[in-house]
């Protein structure tokens, strides 16, 4: 992916954004309720830290109890606010271009995996198209992060990672601005027909070039 080999600097906006709440089979599951919020919005751009994979200081998460179930081969929507109080008109900075990315992790026990290391991979990307980012289409769409879900992996439970990159800043490193939080899900109805190669985070983003 050239977009996340991480040129980044400098100066953070101040209006950055949250992964607040997950829709599945058409509910909401409310604001961090099984997705694991921080109450700071602000983002990663370390890419070597530990915290790019499910956040984390200096945006410490709170833990959450419910673990969200979600279908195999449906869609899911990952809801974006600038705050863990704002409204769909309010999703972040329209100056704050870049992808939007999903990733899976299967674990053992999705309330208590810190999501650190291998085993992830890749379910969504949706970067520059036709003269607009990801992360327009996302605030032009209130907030709503679409990501489709594989029929072909086997049930049980994960962590979604749903993340938004701004380069705005991204002239040098580090800039380029990581949004990203963990959803809790149990996955139903899977065949397991692919195992899926993986990645580890951090690791799976480099600094440069």
């Amino acid at each position: 992916m050239k977009f996340l080999n991480l040129l980044a600097a400098a100066g953070l906006c101040q209006a950055h954004t949250i992964f607040v709440s997950l829709e599945a089979g058409g509910v909401n599951s409310g604001v961090s309720q099984g997705v694991r919020t921080p109450e700071y919005d602000g983002p990663q751009t370390d890419v070597t830290s530990q915290y790019i994979a499910c956040n984390g200081p200096p945006n410490p998460t709170q833990p959450t109890d419910k673990v969200i179930t979600v279908t195999a081969g449906s869609n899911v929507t990952a809801i974006w606010r600038h705050t863990l109080t704002s409204g769909p008109e309010d999703v972040m900075d329209a100056s704050h271009k870049g992808p939007t990315i999903a990733y899976l992790k299967k674990v053992t026990d999705a309330k208590t995996d810190t999501g650190i290391g291998g085993g992830w991979f890749k379910i969504q990307e949706d970067g520059l198209s036709n003269g607009v980012w990801g992360t327009e289409r996302v605030i032009n769409n209130a907030g709503k992060h679409t990501i489709s879900i594989p029929k072909c992996i086997p049930n049980g439970q994960y962590l979604l990672r749903a993340e938004m990159i701004a380069l705005h800043s991204a002239s040098s490193y580090p800039g380029a601005q990581l949004y990203m939080e963990c959803a809790q899900i149990n996955i139903v109805g899977g065949t397991a027909a692919k195992t899926p190669s993986t990645v580890s985070i951090p690791g799976a983003y480099k600094a440069s070039l």
